[in-house]
């Protein structure tokens, strides 16, 4: 059995929508356009234009506002989820975010934050201890990769817990991933 959604027809209805949406969660520019493009007729030129007005209305009104979005977003990704920068730039690419908005939110929300402090209240978030042989390590510095911190800082903390120096010789070549 599939379930249909009825197509908003008016600018009006859109409108609402995209409110009650918006007041739900915060949502980027890019977001709210692909959840409205599946409310109304897409194909059509008359979609495209509802979907483009009730934009322009929401920006107008102050309800849409992407620098703010990225700002917010990344104060809480790294205050409660305790992610680092690359985790959060990524994030908001795939929210759809333009590049630069991210440069300039996530280098002012993590201008003043230690990243090995960043990482260590990572860690005790997620009650990660000091690990005991090889298997453990990988998982703890592919996790500490996973939550957007450099390979850097990885090594400093695996470094304070007394592991191998050959162990971590053979994470650098998982390290060298492309920057984001």
């Amino acid at each position: 059995m599939s379930f249909s959604r009825r197509k908003l027809e008016t600018e009006h209805e859109l409108y609402e929508y995209a409110v009650g949406a918006l007041g739900r969660r915060m949502r980027s520019i890019a977001e709210l356009k692909r959840l409205l493009r599946q409310r109304v007729d897409a194909e059509s030129e008359i979609g495209v234009t509802l979907v483009e007005l009730v934009i322009r209305k929401l920006k107008d009104q102050g309800y849409l506002n992407d620098a703010k979005y990225a700002a917010t977003y990344s104060a809480f990704r790294r205050d409660n989820e305790k992610f680092g920068r690359r985790r959060v730039t990524t994030d908001l690419k795939i929210k759809g975010v333009h590049g630069e908005v991210i440069d300039q939110a996530v280098d002012s929300v993590f201008s003043e934050v230690d990243e090995e402090k960043q990482a260590r209240e990572y860690l005790r978030r997620k009650r990660l201890k000091k690990p005991n042989n090889q298997k453990e390590t990988a998982r703890v510095f592919r996790q500490l990769m996973r939550a957007g911190f450099g390979a850097k800082t990885i090594f400093i903390i695996l470094r304070k817990w007394d592991i191998e120096e050959e162990l971590l010789e053979s994470f650098e070549d998982e390290s060298t991933e492309p920057e984001v």
